[in-house]
């Protein structure tokens, strides 16, 4: 059985709003104190209480409205023309812009808009807004930093089979795009499905290429034009020089006759300071250096054999594997040979024995790279074999007056920053980047950094100097942000490289004349003593016990390194 309680009331009685009023204080209950308690409890003496003065507050959150951004483009569009006048019309423009320069409210009006603007002129003089006042000490800060860098991106070859990344050049315009020739270089490399294509890199869409150039082979160098940025030129494995209008697409605008190119892949091809702008050149192995006019490349307008002995045959010519130009020097080029020998070659002279002015000798195999100092253009830079050397062209048909020291891999690429006139980089066979700065440095590396495990073929700067595009045997192009301590020229930088340079061209020079001295001294004293003769075989066998004793003890040295190691 349940138990329940119920308890009934009308709906009219309960849920009444509470009505309060105002009502005199009255005490309902009065309870004396009782002594007779006071043995219950224990007295507490002193009693402490903590209160808080300030106020109590509370958290609250509230939700603002939200402000919705949208993305909209606007399309700016030539206007202030009468409606009679055409803009795009540039003799109905030009017509109406005379009758509005005649009126007299016009010459008022940039009479007193003028004087705004001198004002403002005035004042730009007077106020340098963007002084430094404390460059010194940011300098000093900078000379303490330790030289670093890293990479911030990577372009690899989209294709499948891989080919050599074997040149780089940047965009002229804030090297905004990059143009990456990509070919293999190995003997009768016949591996199928190979591409032609070389690609135009977009740096903020690094994914795909932007453009895809369409050679009829591969290009071994690809340039942009200084002077108009969409024209590229390019340097085929067959011999052909092509060129491309990136407005017009990735197939080539026009290129030379196969019988009137290079018989060899083309390793240099640079444009000339021309007034038209469409004047190139180009080198090859098969001994020649060609003159090319884009406007008309049916043949070659000049034409230079590289025979040193000033003969003018082909098969006595050395072979062109680099070739540098500078735009200071309208008239002068250098050619790197593959007997390692560098020629300057002077393009004004009459005579083409006389065009090549000077040979400069001391590298042990092909010279892979030849480039200017941007600073000092009578300074370059060649690679080749296993060093890198300095020359001048002050001290003719002489060494080398900086180098290197002989690296166990290949160097295969070098380049001058742009930005500090005694740092260079290297790459070498074991994928290693050098960064050289001979301010400081001239025995080690400023830095060196493990790009790869592929050789590093390729090597081109930015203009600033920041950023060193460097290319692989795999066609990888890795962008190396350099730190500034690198890229940023120092106090009196430029003055102290020259010195050192003058200093040692003087000391280059002393040598050479000691040399000298002592050859012509030795000849003295052989017409002196009687004429004796050596056995050939005896200095063989002595050039060979010292040859083999070189050897063993260089394993000796590289055996213990080892163990240490």
């Amino acid at each position: 059985m349940d138990i329940k309680l119920e308890f009934v009331r009308k709906r009219s009685e309960f849920g009444r709003p509470c009505s309060f009023s105002d009502y005199l204080a009255e005490v309902t209950a009065d309870i004396p104190p009782d002594p007779s308690l006071a043995d219950d409890f224990i007295p507490q003496d002193p009693v402490d209480f903590a209160f808080q003065e300030g106020p109590i507050m509370a958290l609250h959150e509230v939700n603002t409205e939200r402000v919705e951004v949208c993305i909209k483009g606007v399309n700016h569009v030539e206007g202030g023309w009468p409606k009679h006048v055409d803009p795009k019309n540039p003799e109905l423009t030009s017509r109406y812009r005379e009758e509005v320069e005649r009126e007299d409210v016009y010459t008022r009006t940039v009479q007193r808009l003028g004087t705004l603007v001198e004002h403002c002129i005035r004042q730009n003089n007077a106020i340098d807004i963007y002084e430094e006042y404390f460059e010194e000490e940011e300098e000093e800060e900078e000379e303490e930093e330790v030289p670093s860098a890293k990479t911030i991106c990577v372009i690899r070859d989209p294709n499948v089979t891989k080919r050599m990344a074997t040149h780089i050049s940047w965009h002229p315009d804030a090297n905004r795009a990059m143009a990456v020739a990509y070919c293999s270089l190995d003997f009768q490399d016949s591996r199928k499905d190979m591409s032609f294509d070389s690609y135009i890199w977009d740096l903020e869409k690094p994914y795909g290429p932007e453009l895809t150039l369409k050679p009829s082979s591969p290009l071994v160098t690809l340039e942009y034009n200084s002077k108009d940025w969409h024209h590229v030129l390019g340097g085929c494995y067959n011999g052909q020089i092509v060129y491309w209008d990136t407005r017009k697409g990735g197939l080539p605008v026009e290129m030379t006759p196969v019988e009137f190119s290079h018989r060899d892949p083309v390793y240099g091809a640079c444009w000339l300071p021309s007034r038209t702008g469409t004047e190139c050149f180009s080198g090859s192995t098969d001994g020649q250096v060609l003159w090319w006019d884009i406007r008309k490349m049916s043949q070659p307008s000049e034409k230079l054999i590289l025979d040193i002995t000033k003969e003018e045959e082909l098969k006595k010519a050395l072979g062109a594997s680099a070739l540098d130009f500078a735009p200071t020097m309208p008239t002068k080029f250098l050619v790197g040979t593959e007997q390692g020998t560098i020629i300057s070659c002077n393009r004004d002279s009459k005579t083409p024995p006389e065009k090549m002015a000077h040979i400069f000798r001391g590298h042990l195999g092909a010279v892979y790279s030849v480039t200017r100092n941007p600073f000092f253009p009578k300074v370059f830079l060649s690679v080749g074999d296993w060093t890198a050397r300095i020359w001048t062209e002050e001290l003719m048909d002489s060494s080398s007056i900086l180098a290197t020291k002989y690296h166990t891999p290949y160097l295969l690429d070098c380049c001058w920053s742009p930005v500090k006139p005694a740092v260079f980089f290297t790459a070498k066979s074991d994928g290693t980047l050098d960064i050289w700065d001979f301010l400081f440095h001239q025995k080690e590396p400023s830095l060196s950094l493990k790009m790869s495990n592929d050789p590093l073929l390729s090597l081109c700067s930015q203009d600033n100097g920041r950023i060193l595009g460097c290319g692989t045997r795999l066609g990888i192009v890795s962008l190396v942000e350099i730190s500034p301590g690198l890229c940023t020229m120092r106090k009196n930088e430029k003055t102290l490289t020259s010195t050192m340079f003058e200093r040692e061209a003087r000391r280059e020079k002393v040598l050479q004349e000691k040399h000298r001295e002592r050859l012509v001294r030795e000849q003295e004293r052989a017409k002196a003593r009687p004429e004796e003769q050596e056995d050939p075989q005896e200095v063989f066998q002595k050039a060979k016990e010292e040859f083999f004793s070189i050897i063993k003890a260089e394993r000796r040295r590289r055996g213990q390194d080892d163990l240490e190691e």
